[in-house]
């Protein structure tokens, strides 16, 4: 599948996307600003929240513990602090794509859709929570664009139940931890394993650990995808600022995700040409212990083996035993196939 431009699945570099989030306070400024990091940083896409407290909140909505942490004390109150625009949403998009990024938004109500349609997003995506929104998820496979799909806390039965809803359609499913920050120990990385068996499209990692390198796992773990909170300022209040990485933080995350790309090559089992060398000159070959003339049958104590490497290889030893020679053959010389009758 395709993102924008890029091309995803095994054997591509690595998708990394610059996760804006709610880092951007509700501050049209910074979000652009975010924008400029994410592609000085090396990101691929930048992906952005598009939520309205007063749709998304009933009544018994409460702060998760993160949340809370971070000093919030009413939800309403924080997510509309935190809402963009739709106004900016666009010039978010339009900025992103002069910058040469593909654009990302995360939607949480069918209502926002068509709007996001219309603004020109490249792709859409469901948060952890929306894995089982199926109302959601079929109005966004119905755009024709590719989505991702976060798995946080997810059973396994609804990772398969949410592969169904989507069949052919062009997907993505992140394996994801639902805590904020991710601990190492808890990042659970090998999960994407059971996602594999049910769902045989690209996956990818949604990544809430605090460190640069889960990235680099992910990908050695089979990662197409990797999605990464950046801030601009991981002091600033705010719940997700804490557990982001800043710009210098991300760029060395994209740079150890690519790097781990390229260090696991293809899969395959082949010398590579840059081994052959040493593969001639350090393999051992069936070799004359004595000098012995053409016609000789060769008995079992004027062999050894020795290096290099390009004559009859040591597997061939017993075999070689009494066969005679069609030439003579030099003491301490490999043995090679011609010399054989």
């Amino acid at each position: 599948m395709r993102i924008g431009e890029r091309r995803i699945g095994p054997g591509h570099p690595p998708y990394v996307i610059a996760e804006l989030g709610v880092n951007h306070d509700g501050d049209r400024d910074r979000a652009l600003h975010l924008v400029n990091a994410a592609r000085a940083a090396g990101a691929d896409a930048i992906k952005v929240q598009w939520f309205e407290a007063d749709r998304l909140l009933s009544r018994a909505a409460r702060l998760a513990r993160y949340q809370e942490i971070s000093g919030a004390s009413d939800p309403f109150d924080l997510l509309r602090g935190l809402e963009l625009d739709p106004g900016v949403i666009a010039e978010i998009v339009e900025q992103s794509v002069a910058a040469g990024l593909a654009t990302i938004a995360t939607l949480f109500s069918v209502d926002h859709v068509d709007a996001a349609v219309r603004c020109g997003f490249d792709a859409f995506k469901t948060a952890s929570p929306d894995v089982v929104n199926r109302p959601l998820i079929d109005a966004l496979v119905a755009t024709g664009r590719p989505l991702l799909v976060s798995t946080g806390a997810a059973t396994l039965a609804e990772v398969e139940a949410v592969t169904g809803w989507l069949g052919a359609h062009d997907h993505v499913l992140m394996h994801c931890v639902s805590a904020y920050p991710t601990p190492d120990d808890m990042a659970c990385l090998a999960g994407r394993a059971a996602m594999c068996r049910i769902n045989r499209n690209a996956l990818g990692y949604s990544d809430h650990t605090m460190a640069q390198d889960t990235g680099a796992l992910a990908v050695a773990g089979g990662a197409c995808v990797l999605e990464k909170h950046l801030t601009l300022d991981r002091t600033a209040p705010g719940p997700d600022h804490a557990m982001s990485l800043d710009p210098d933080g991300f760029a060395r995350y994209v740079r150890l995700a690519h790097r781990a790309h390229r260090m696991l090559g293809a899969p395959t089992k082949a010398p590579l040409a840059i081994e052959l060398d040493v593969r001639e000159v350090s393999r051992q070959s069936v070799t004359a212990r004595c000098e012995l003339p053409a016609g000789h049958v060769i008995a079992p104590g004027e062999l050894t083996l020795k290096r290099p490497g390009g004559g009859i290889e040591p597997s061939r030893l017993a075999e070689t035993v009494g066969r005679r020679l069609a030439r003579p053959v030099a003491a301490n010389t490999p043995l090679r196939d011609e010399d054989l009758a």
